[in-house]
């Protein structure tokens, strides 16, 4: 038998009680984190702007919504840190790009009426949340 202990488990009564007493949302926060983890992928609430970044998460919104007459394509990303508008100028439609798709995107963040937001990413699809 070695002198040492191992380290705790996050299973156990422990792990068992934090998932009683969180709220859904916090539970989901978690598992979008590992996630973002497991993609190799920046938290966006680390992203500085004006950096080229690799985030992931889940899609929460899809709009098209025209910028300067012409049409853009915006998706909300959120990663359970927190979000990024990810911007497809010129684009009414991506096939794949629908709310509760898991993306990963890399760009340039920039921000725009205090949203943090990235123009034309390069983009992975990754699976639908619930599969």
């Amino acid at each position: 038998m070695s002198a040492q202990s191992d380290p705790p488990k996050q299973g156990g009564w422990r792990g068992f009680l934090r998932r009683l007493t969180s709220s859904q949302a916090e539970l989901e926060a978690a598992e979008l984190q590992e996630d973002t983890d497991r993609a190799g992928a920046t938290p966006i609430a680390s992203c500085g702007v004006r950096q080229r970044s690799c985030v992931a998460g889940t899609l929460r919104t899809v709009t098209l919504r025209p910028r300067g007459g012409a049409p853009a394509l915006e998706a909300e990303l959120y990663d359970g840190t927190d979000v990024i508008d990810l911007v497809w100028l010129g684009r009414r439609r991506i096939a794949g790009i629908e709310p509760g798709r898991m993306i990963r995107a890399e760009g340039l963040i920039s921000v725009q009426d205090g949203r943090k937001v990235m123009f034309n990413p390069r983009y992975e699809l990754r699976g639908v949340k619930g599969e």
